[in-house]
């Protein structure tokens, strides 16, 4: 079976052992913040982007570091339709609020894994293993 791949950017973000997740408006799945690139933008132009937008702070770009590649199936997409998650941590400025399409922002445990998507679990399950989240 072909594989269609959704390539997208997420936001590691890590407080108090727990991971930052974001639930948009009418949606039952919390995720990871982050999104996809728009034309000629860079991973780390991006997720600055997407980050800016959706949690309304600007990150510090020089602290932007890889965290890994994660592959699972889309939340609520066809049968062969593959997320790949690239993660990235990194520092920024002021206080984390919910703006355009994110209704509310929380922080997750690993207990608290099924309420977020297919990829999300994995990524989860690697920062728990990693002893960066409980």
């Amino acid at each position: 079976m072909q594989k269609n791949y959704i390539d997208k950017l997420a936001f590691i973000h890590i407080q108090d052992r727990k991971i930052l997740v974001s639930l948009s408006k009418g949606k039952g799945t919390w995720y990871i913040p982050g999104g996809k690139r728009e034309e000629g933008e860079s991973d780390t132009e991006a997720l600055a982007r997407e980050v800016s937008e959706e949690l309304s702070v600007p990150l510090k770009e020089e602290t932007i570091e890889l965290y890994g590649i994660f592959e699972a199936p889309a939340h609520g997409k066809p049968l062969g339709t593959v997320v790949r998650m690239t993660c990235y941590t990194a520092d920024f400025d002021g206080e984390l609020i919910p703006a355009a399409e994110i209704a509310k922002l929380d922080f997750f445990t690993s207990a608290q894994k099924d309420q977020t998507s297919e990829v999300d679990h994995l990524i989860i399950d690697d920062l728990l293993q990693k002893g960066w989240i409980e």
